[in-house]
């Protein structure tokens, strides 16, 4: 018998060979038909696939997220099956589950499809799904996978198994459709119950743009029709929020081809909200002792080499610059540590310095392929809410606490109150992806660990999702729409200061390396803003609002009155303008809505003659009459208080 241990730690034995989908129904038939995949080990295996050990097991449902990009997963080759039955000899690239559902890379053969075959598709997936196929998983050897593709004329297909290693391809099957694929599949396509094939795009075989551009189908798949439905809706206020659609109309950020692709301009009220941004966070730091730092925008090829930033990015990164000096290279900085590890490097330290905290918000440069460029949340040029924090080994755990207390300041300040903390570890087979020995990785994981259980942080562990050069904790928030955004994030590295030698002198006169903290509660603004502008639809919170208040006065003899009132909002330090256009009021309050203004202040003959204001609130409608003093305390009061957006 095997011992199999699940999530709450009860143990039940079986026989070898027995299945996740087969423990499912030993508990009940209702679990098993929910049941989409396992995670064996902490792999994500087919519910299927015989566990012959003693073993961790979770059954993964559609709640999970792993079960539902397994779905999506099969969906994909759902799609595919009804592709070769609709359009004999189709090609296929590659169909991976993203995160919101799944698409596939086709060779159509010089045949176009339109969205107007997509309602043809979708129905014979509905067709094949019914069926209820079984996914079925086969060890192929090379030679016999070459030949099955090679019969098929299949050139993307034999390209990647040339890639693969005999020994390690695996083909899987359901109906009439074969894939070459290493899985996990759900037990069998019953299980979707509802599609919907979303748009058509291009692709470059491999995201390479010397290769074939070839047709990419998006589309997403759920348990039931209900679901899709809500799906949907929420699909079309997603539209309504999003960031790019309303940065334009709210003024706030702008792209031009002649500057360049993903490098944001920022007009005066995204400034100006950014701006406020950067302030809120530089007065936390301050009171936290942060101690402010500026680097430049490129440095040296050489730095980043040590770093070991050049040999995992490097040839993803933009280009070296060349400079008269032969032989000298600088680059564009893709990231700022390197350079706040020489600024520690340039005076001596002692252990009573530590811990020194060096904080910057610094403009970053990544190469991002065209297609993957996305408004603000991918671009080429951003700037970090970068700080690393240098201490001894002693002070890791109260550091890192500090720094999670500082981001949940962050989050609750702006009303994000649904999150996650994503510890994210080394891939716990493949270590060629990290530097560093597996000591100091022991360390930095630990001490994440501990932390997050410490501050009682509701958490999730995700194996291979940590930094080159260590873990991280990242927060992953759902904004008002329920979509999950990864923004802040903490990691503990001991390697960099291995690699730039950094060092303090201890209580014992000797020589010690100090533990490095990266963090940034944004993550970078231009992203962080995105989320903010889509989480709040544009209304932003009033301390952080470019335009508080609007002043409407109802014609041109009441400017002068506006104009006082402007002026006595501004010494309040309230940002206020005047609609001076010749328009009718109704006009003025519409558009002064639409710009999404939390306050107006409408300016008549009354409230001329008797120094009042007529308030009315974004969205709420008239509050009435009121002196000035108490328009002023009111919001103040919100401001101070932080209200969030409603």
């Amino acid at each position: 018998m095997i011992n199999i241990t699940f999530p709450d730690g009860a143990v039940r034995q079986y026989e070898p060979g027995v299945s996740a989908l087969d423990i499912a129904k030993s508990i009940s038939e209702g679990l098993a038909r929910k049941v989409l995949a396992a995670k064996v080990n902490g792999q994500v295996i087919d519910a299927t696939r015989p566990i012959t050990t003693d073993a961790t097991l979770q059954l993964l449902t559609w709640v999970d997220t792993d079960g539902k990009a397994t779905m999506w997963h099969s969906s994909a080759h759902l799609m595919a099956e009804a592709l070769e039955a609709l359009y004999p000899g189709v090609k296929f690239g590659i169909g991976p589950a993203i995160e919101t559902g799944f698409y596939y890379d086709i060779d159509l053969g010089g045949r176009a499809i339109g969205d107007e075959d997509l309602k043809k598709i979708e129905a014979k997936m509905q067709e094949l799904a019914k069926q209820n196929s079984s996914f079925t998983r086969k060890d192929v050897s090379k030679a016999d996978a070459l030949a099955y593709f090679t019969e098929k004329n299949d050139e993307y297909k034999l390209e990647l198994i040339n890639d693969l290693q005999d020994g390690t391809i695996t083909f899987y099957s359901q109906g009439n459709f074969t894939d070459l694929c290493r899985g996990p599949h759900i037990p069998g396509t019953g299980a979707i119950k509802a599609i919907k094939l979303m748009s058509i795009a291009g692709a470059y075989w491999r995201g390479n743009e010397k290769n074939k551009m070839l047709t990419r189908i998006y589309g997403v798949t759920f348990p039931s029709q209900k679901e899709l439905d809500e799906y949907l809706t929420l699909l079309e206020e997603a539209k309504k929020r999003d960031h790019r659609k309303l940065g334009k109309e709210l003024e706030l950020f702008t792209f031009s081809e002649n500057v360049g692709l993903g490098l944001p301009l920022w007009l005066p009220k995204g400034a100006m909200l950014r701006e406020r941004l950067v302030q809120f966070l530089q007065r936390a730091q301050i009171e936290s002792g942060y101690l402010p730092v500026v680097t430049p925008h490129i440095g040296n090829k050489k730095l980043y080499v040590t770093s070991g930033h050049y040999e995992k990015y490097g040839k993803d990164s933009f280009q070296p610059i060349h400079t008269p000096e032969e032989g000298e290279e600088f680059m564009l900085k893709p990231m700022n540590c390197p350079h706040h590890c020489e600024i520690y490097k340039s005076s001596p330290k002692s252990y009573k310095d530590l811990p020194v905290r060096f904080a910057e918000f610094g403009t970053v440069y990544r190469y991002e392929q065209h297609g993957e460029l996305h408004g603000l949340t991918r671009v080429r040029g951003f700037t970090q809410d970068d700080a690393h924090l240098f201490c001894r080994p002693d002070q890791v755990k109260e550091e890192f606490i500090k720094v999670i207390d500082l981001v949940l300041h962050v989050f609750k300040s702006l009303n994000f109150t649904d999150y996650t903390a994503q510890i994210s570890l080394r891939d716990q087979e493949d270590r060629s992806k990290y530097i560093g020995t597996d000591e100091n990785w022991n360390l930095a994981e630990q001490a994440i660990i501990e932390s997050a259980a410490e501050k009682g942080l509701k958490t999730v562990v995700e194996y291979g999702e940590a930094a080159f050069y260590g873990p991280k904790l990242d927060f992953m928030v759902k904004d008002a729409l329920g979509r999950k955004w990864q923004l802040g994030t903490i990691q503990v590295d001991y390697n960099l200061p291995e690699r730039f030698e950094l060092e303090y002198i201890g209580a014992d006169n000797l020589k010690h390396r100090p533990v490095m903290i990266h963090r940034a509660p944004f993550g970078s603004l231009e992203r962080f803003i995105a989320v903010l502008i889509e989480h709040c639809a544009g209304k932003f919170p009033l301390w952080l609002t470019p335009t508080q208040v609007k002043i409407l006065p109802i014609s041109d003899k009441f400017l002068p009155y506006a104009e006082k009132v402007a002026g006595l909002l501004k010494n309040a330090e309230i940002r206020a303008e005047i609609d001076e256009r010749s328009e009718k009021i109704g006009k003025k309050i519409r558009e002064a809505e639409l710009a999404k203004i939390p306050y107006m202040l409408v300016i008549g003959e009354k409230e001329a003659n008797e120094e009042l204001v007529s308030v009315r609130r974004q969205a709420k409608g008239d509050l009435g009459a009121m002196d000035i003093p108490a328009f002023v305390s009111l919001v103040q009061e919100e401001v101070v208080n932080r209200k969030p957006f409603e």
